[in-house]
C-alpha cells in the first residue's frame, strides 16, 4: 500500500479539484446539475481514484485505478471544452492544467506497468 498524498499527480489532482469547485460556483444557477455537476464529479474522480489505487495491493490493481482517473482526466477535459464553448469559462488556464495531468497521470502508469511487468520504464 502507498500513501497517495505523497504523490505529486495526487496533489495537483487535488489542487485542480479544488479550483475547479471555486470555478463552477460561479457557473449559471440552471448549470448546477449539468455542467457544474459533471466538472466537480470528474475532477474529484481523478484524486478519489488514485488514492483508492494506493490502498490496494499490487501494481495491477493500482494500475487499473490509475486508468479509471486517467478516463476521468480525460471526460474533463472535454467538459471543460464544453463549458468554454458555452462561454461559461475561458479554456487556457484550465486546459493548460488538464493536459500537464494527464500527461502526469500517463508517466505513472507507464511507470507502474513497467514495473509490474519486471520491465524498465
Amino acid at each position: 500500500m502507498k500513501d497517495f498524498r505523497n504523490l505529486k499527480v495526487w496533489e495537483r489532482a487535488h489542487e485542480l479539484t479544488l479550483e475547479l469547485y471555486r470555478m463552477t460556483g460561479r457557473f449559471p444557477r440552471e448549470e448546477l446539475f449539468g455542467l457544474t455537476s459533471q466538472i466537480r464529479r470528474c475532477s474529484a474522480s481523478i484524486g478519489a481514484n488514485i488514492a483508492e489505487g494506493c490502498g490496494k495491493r499490487g501494481n495491477a490493481e493500482f494500475q487499473r485505478f490509475l486508468q479509471i482517473a486517467s478516463g476521468s482526466a480525460n471526460e474533463l477535459d472535454y467538459h471543460l471544452l464544453l463549458a468554454h464553448d458555452l462561454n461559461l469559462i475561458t479554456r487556457k488556464p484550465h486546459c493548460r492544467r488538464s493536459c500537464a495531468h494527464q500527461k502526469m497521470l500517463t508517466s505513472l502508469l507507464q511507470k507502474v506497468e513497467a514495473e509490474r511487468l519486471g520491465t524498465k520504464c
